[in-house]
């Protein structure tokens, strides 16, 4: 598509103001002309060839074109009966120049960049009107009948909205119309309208209105004209627009997003918290301040900001932008209560929500692909639960014993009404669940080398942190072992019980014989793993028994006192008691003095205690240890008994998974 801009006229009414350059060059704010305005915009909107007529300051406009440095193409034709002659007489010097799709421009004609974007977004021959401002006495207005333009002129009131000289024109009707005022100069007509021309034709065009309604595309005739449009430039850059984004990998979707964004205003970006983005999506491969940096680096970008939580409340009441700029799938998706909450608040202050189609990049899933492949590598793995408990404080783990129990937790969200999302953060493999998943006894029967590969299943479909049930740890030169072998795996964190002997589960508290081990020696353990340890990622937790062993809270204080002065890198308190008072008592007591390191309950025996309540008494990492386990089980035998009872499988197969959205759960690739 090509561009034709009129400035063969002499601009009369201006005064003085044209006295020493053509009325295109008249300045509007900062040094910016209509001409220098319009050119940016079609140069933003992919428009490089432009066709512009000239009269008596064809040098000055040659020379100041050329100086703008645009990466556009010139031809330049000069009316040299400028002073006699209409623009129709300059548009019929240009025809050889426009035998293509046209837009075309009067070149006092300012305008924002939406117009001309929803004029091509047209996709048909068009013109600029509006119909919700008044018809103007002495200017163009179009007749509009039966959604097509039939007339365009300065006496037509009947049917009429007022009309703007831009049109964007397919290639049939600008010739069917250049042919037209090629056969009008021919007959002497060439001190009238080209619109004079275009009316004798309209019946064999396609030209339909595009309505702009109160958005600013004006001409510039008088100096009054001139002060009015110039305030209402100000008005446009001066709008501020917001966007959110969680993205930390940028593709061709996002980049036209924020152009098109930036034709309405000032761009603010609001980059979500990392609380935020791990809240309802993958753990993200640059944490927000390196996300930040990279919006800080794209064109149009106006400032970059945190929004820190999913709503964009705060900020929007910080920035009151003129326009929130969105893609359109939230308005059904698990978001609608997030776009309703933006829609309030912009009513309390004018502002207007604005809602393009929403593109998938087809690259796009290479690209996730790629950065899930990422997260799931080791080095990436293993430092990820300390880098959640730095962004949230907190973190969820639900326990795994295989592959596609892994899978259920990496895939499990759940969408809340106001429009957040919440998962799990992180996996448990218990000795408990994998010892049971073998039908065999939890005594550290099951060789480590078997656990090891569970790790290894697990981790070959997943991407989350694994925590690691160490049970006793073993031999202290054992233990060192265990650490190198975990942390070279990937395993975020090994938490082992300060106990000896043959191990018996711990819900059985003194139903069974079991011993503590002595702080000593249970500190020496603890520092010899941590000697073991490569990297500062990987973690070794302490976990204390009195409370299971009925030795009372002071002395599980004395010990993790103890376990934290050895180096442990967090501490565990483990009860079977339904009462979660104790526990509570431990959590705020021990964070008296040790504020910082991170504290792990296992709620299996006080179910009722939620989350929020065990992160307010100082809980940092809530483990459901078994509860997949325990679910499976009781599920599988009632389908073995219906099958058994009513020999076949039909009545059981209400309550079954289809095979196929077991199969849906298993990635392609990780």
């Amino acid at each position: 598509m090509k561009a034709l801009i009129l400035n063969s006229g002499v601009g009369s009414r201006m005064g003085d103001m044209t006295r020493e350059h053509p009325k295109c060059m008249t300045e509007l704010t900062g040094g910016e002309t209509i001409l220098s305005r319009q050119l940016k915009i079609l140069s933003d909107f992919g428009i490089t060839q432009i066709v512009m007529t000239t009269g008596g300051f064809h040098d000055q406009i040659v020379h100041y074109c050329r100086s703008l440095e645009l990466p556009l193409s010139f031809t330049f034709v000069r009316n040299d009966h400028y002073d006699v002659t209409n623009y129709i007489y300059s548009m019929d010097c240009a025809r050889d120049e426009v035998r293509d799709d046209i837009l075309l421009l009067h070149g006092d004609l300012v305008f924002e960049g939406r117009v001309l974007e929803k004029v091509l977004d047209m996709g048909k021959s068009c013109m600029t009107v509006s119909s919700t401002q008044p018809l103007p006495q002495k200017d163009f207005k179009a007749v509009i009948h039966n959604g097509r333009i039939e007339k365009v002129g300065v006496p037509f009131f009947e049917n009429a909205q007022m009309a703007q000289p831009m049109y964007c024109l397919q290639r049939r009707d600008m010739e069917a119309w250049m042919e037209r005022i090629h056969q009008f100069c021919q007959e002497g007509q060439n001190r009238c309208y080209a619109e004079n021309a275009l009316n004798e034709i309209t019946d064999t065009l396609a030209l339909y209105p595009c309505d702009i309604r109160d958005w600013l595309c004006e001409e510039i005739d008088t100096p009054e004209d001139w002060k009015r449009v110039q305030a209402k430039v100000a008005e446009v850059e001066n709008r501020t627009v917001y966007m959110c984004f969680s993205t930390d990998i940028l593709h061709a979707a996002h980049l036209r997003l924020i152009r098109r964004a930036a034709r309405l205003g000032r761009v603010v970006v609001g980059v979500l918290s990392d609380e935020a983005v791990i809240s309802y999506k993958r753990f993200p491969l640059l944490n927000a301040r390196e996300r930040m940096d990279m919006f800080r680096s794209i064109q149009g970008v106006w400032r970059v900001v945190e929004q820190k939580t999913l709503s964009y409340r705060e900020n929007l009441e910080r920035w009151r932008p003129s326009f929130v700029v969105h893609g359109d799938d939230w308005k059904e998706n698990f978001q609608r209560p997030v776009r309703e909450e933006v829609l309030m608040i912009l009513s309390r202050f004018g502002g207007e929500l604005v809602e393009y189609p929403y593109t998938r990049d087809p690259r796009m899933k290479a690209l996730e692909n790629h950065a899930r492949s990422e997260l799931a590598m080791p080095d990436a793995r293993r430092s990820r639960l300390k880098r959640i408990l730095a962004m949230k404080g907190h973190v969820l783990c639900m326990e795994a014993h295989s592959g596609l129990t892994g899978l259920i937790v990496e895939n499990t969200l759940v969408h809340e009404a106001t429009g957040g999302a919440r998962q799990f953060d992180a996996m448990w493999v218990s000795s408990l669940c994998d010892s049971i998943s073998r039908g065999k006894p939890d005594i550290e029967l099951v060789d480590l080398s078997s656990r090891f590969r569970t790790i290894d299943e697990i981790m070959d479909v997943t991407t989350k942190p694994v925590i690691f049930d160490g049970d006793t740890g073993g031999l202290v030169e054992h233990f060192v072992y265990t650490v190198r072998t975990l942390e070279r795996m990937g395993v975020s964190m090994v938490i082992i019980e300060d106990k000896i002997g043959l191990k018996k589960n711990s819900l059985f508290g003194t139903e069974v014989v079991q011993e503590q081990d002595t702080v000593e020696h249970f500190c020496q353990k603890i520092r010899a793993g941590k000697r073991a340890q490569k990297t500062d990622d990987f973690m070794i937790c302490a976990r204390i028994e009195s409370l299971i062993l009925e030795k009372g809270l002071d002395d599980a204080l004395i010990r993790a006192n103890a376990y934290a002065q050895a180096g442990a890198d967090a501490i565990m308190i483990h009860s079977r008691q339904q009462d979660p008072e104790p526990v509570f008592c431990f959590l705020e007591r021990f964070r008296e003095k040790h504020p910082h390191i991170p504290l792990v309950i296992v709620p299996s025996s006080y179910s009722q205690v939620t989350e929020e309540e065990a992160i307010a008494h100082g809980a940092s990492i809530i483990i459901y240890a078994n509860q997949l386990t325990r679910a499976g089980f009781p599920s599988m035998q009632q389908a073995a008994t219906s099958i058994l009872a009513h020999h076949r499988a039909l009545e059981c197969e209400e309550s079954l998974l289809p095979i196929r959205e077991i199969i849906r759960l298993i990635p392609e690739e990780v």
